[in-house]
């Protein structure tokens, strides 16, 4: 009930609707009340002419009233009496009675009896005088008696006009009013369409235009109870969620457009460290480069990535962004290897001095070969895109190490390989040739002996050089025939100083400590190799009560092997026929480094070597293999 009282008091469709019916009702009605007027006022002229020949045909009956009077009788009394008959035939005539109201006495109505009851006096001296009888003593005469009653005779034909005019004039007043009321509604309709529906229909057309060229922050004025005021302000609603969806649309699209443009950045820099590490050397720069591309991509702070080689208790600094002094010295001093090595996934933790550490293994299938540690600001919160990014980057960084040990390691066997080849072809060679000369020369002793002199003394001489030769070549065929494995250099280190310490019968200690030093597979045999000359020296000549071995890396990345004995220095050298010396310095050189031989003051032998390994040099030298 409520929202059809609405719509009939705020119905903009009803007021125009009763305007329009109001004013076909004025229509109506003046064109309803003109013809009731019209049909009470037709026969009224006619009742006027005949009211009017009244007169006339009583000055007629007056005039033969008097013409039968002279003539006693005869033609004129028969023509008053058919003039009588039509008087009173014209008198009662439908057009005249049929004016008279039938329910309300009025002025005509009394001026019509009035003539009536007149005409009932002046009959019968119009009758008498149609019979030729006179008029009676002091009675008035017929002229005078006609003469009053023409006058009521003119009042009744005044009043008939009277009503007549009365009646037009009604019709007037009702077609008047009704044309008035008509041009008053009309007009109030006029300016009700002009304010309710004109200007309201130009400010939505106006609005319209404006949403359909984008401006959608205008709105109607236009918001009132009727229907065009409920459809401004369903506009007004329409566009405010135009604008929210169109805004909503704009935060979408910037919110697409960084999702691509964080996914355009997620995939170059996977691309291009994919392409740093798969189509190039893999070196500390590449690591590093790989690590400040994650800083300014991902937001991250410092890093570096660390590498455990085989048998090293301490993580091998690969890469850093660290300031110096933390973590870029070679050595990882921001959390414990064993903890880094034990984390399989990404991991996020606080460390004690209130910095978050973000840790990734580097690992591929295989092996875990290290860590990747990056530090994150306190307030930041990673998102899935930088995890995924993150796990990516680290296990390609994995597979890199991991393919680049492989390669070394196949590399190396590829090396040991040939040198075990180069040994077959002197055992079968040189080795049976030189055991075949020691042969003959052990034959020939018995006679060069029984003769002495300086004939002996040079089959004495020779026969040393022979079994020194004979000394060096099963040394250098063992040294052929030496494999490097799985467990690196400080392995191969460890058999070499048990083989000497057991061969010689003397205690021999060994410190290796090569964490933070990368070493080619050229660099690790050669070293072992100085390493092993120097013990043989040690074993065979030095008369030596016990031996230390130190290999270490610097702090500028170099390597230093130092071979110490209590023997009885360099007077008890090698011989005329002994190389080792000579072979071992032409090692050094081969490695880039230096060779020093020198007698401490107290006793013994100590035998240096340093280098610096081929990853650390700018350009790398490469190092060949004798």
């Amino acid at each position: 009930m409520s929202e059809i009282r609405d719509f009939l008091q705020h119905s903009l469709l009803l007021k125009l609707g009763g305007a329009l019916a109001l004013i076909g009702c004025f229509a109506i009605l003046g064109m309803a009340s003109s013809g009731i007027i019209a049909e009470s006022v037709q026969g009224s002229g006619e009742a006027i002419n005949l009211a009017g020949s009244l007169r006339m045909q009583t000055y007629r009956m007056s005039g033969l009233a008097l013409s039968a009077r002279l003539a006693e009788g005869g033609e004129a009394a028969r023509q008053l009496d058919d003039a009588i008959k039509g008087f009173e035939s014209t008198l009662a005539s439908p057009h005249i009675t049929g004016l008279m109201p039938k329910q309300v006495e009025t002025e005509l109505s009394r001026s019509y009896a009035a003539v009536l009851q007149a005409w009932q006096q002046v009959k019968p001296r119009f009758a008498a005088a149609a019979r030729g009888a006179g008029a009676a003593p002091g009675q008035i005469p017929l002229m005078a008696e006609a003469n009053a009653f023409v006058d009521k005779i003119d009042h009744l034909v005044k009043q008939i006009e009277r009503d007549t005019e009365a009646k037009i004039l009604v019709l007037r007043m009702v077609l008047g009013a009704a044309l008035l009321m008509s041009l008053v509604v009309g007009s109030l309709t006029l300016f009700l369409a002009r304010n309710d529906l004109v200007l309201p229909l130009r400010d939505l057309l106006w609005f319209a235009g404006n949403v359909g060229r984008g401006n959608l922050a205008v709105r109607t004025e236009h918001t009132g109870s009727d229907e065009l005021g409920r459809l401004g302000q369903a506009f007004n609603h329409m566009a405010e969620e135009l604008s929210r969806m169109y805004q909503n649309l704009e935060a979408r699209v910037a919110e697409k457009t960084a999702e691509l443009t964080i996914s355009n950045r997620s995939l170059e820099l996977l691309y291009h460290s994919i392409a740093r590490l798969y189509n190039g050397p893999v070196a500390a720069d590449t690591y590093a480069i790989l690590l400040r591309d994650l800083e300014n991509v991902l937001g991250l702070g410092h890093g570096l990535a660390c590498l455990v080689e085989n048998g090293e208790e301490r993580a091998r600094v690969i890469a850093s962004t660290l300031e110096p002094g933390r973590g870029g010295d070679g050595a990882c001093g921001l959390m414990n290897c064993e903890e880094c090595m034990a984390r399989r996934a990404l991991t996020v933790s606080t460390l004690k001095s209130g910095k978050r550490l973000l840790s990734l293994p580097l690992q591929d299938a295989e092996r875990i070969y290290g860590v990747l540690q990056l530090e994150i600001p306190m307030d930041m919160a990673l998102a899935p895109w930088q995890t995924q990014l993150l796990e990516a980057l680290s296990r390609h960084i994995g597979s890199a190490i991991g393919t680049a040990q492989r390669a070394e390691q196949s590399h190396r066997l590829a090396l040991l390989e040939e040198r075990a080849a180069i040994a077959r072809e002197l055992h079968d060679s040189l080795a049976q040739s030189l055991a075949y000369m020691k042969i003959q020369v052990g034959r020939l002793r018995p006679y060069v002996e029984e003769r002495g002199g300086e004939a002996a003394q040079v089959l004495h001489e020779l026969r040393e050089g022979l079994n020194s030769a004979y000394r060096q070549l099963r040394e250098l065929l063992t040294t052929f025939r030496m494999r490097i494995e799985g467990g690196g250099l400080g392995a191969a280190l460890h058999n070499a100083v048990d083989e000497f310490s057991e061969r010689g019968g003397i205690p021999i200690a060994l410190e290796v400590k090569l964490a933070g030093c990368a070493l080619s597979a050229n660099e690790e045999i050669h070293t072992l190799q100085i390493v092993r000359e120097a013990l043989s020296n040690v074993v065979n000549h030095a008369r030596a009560g016990r031996a230390t071995v130190r290999v270490e890396c610097g702090g500028d990345g170099s390597v230093r092997a130092i071979i110490e004995d209590d023997g009885t220095g360099l007077r008890m050298a090698a011989g005329a026929h002994h190389y080792g010396m000579k072979i071992m310095e032409e090692r050094a050189k081969s490695l880039g480094g230096a060779l020093s031989v020198e007698q401490p003051a107290a006793a013994g032998t100590r035998v240096t070597l340093n280098f610096m390994p081929s990853s650390r040099r700018r350009p790398a030298a490469p190092a060949s293999a004798t």
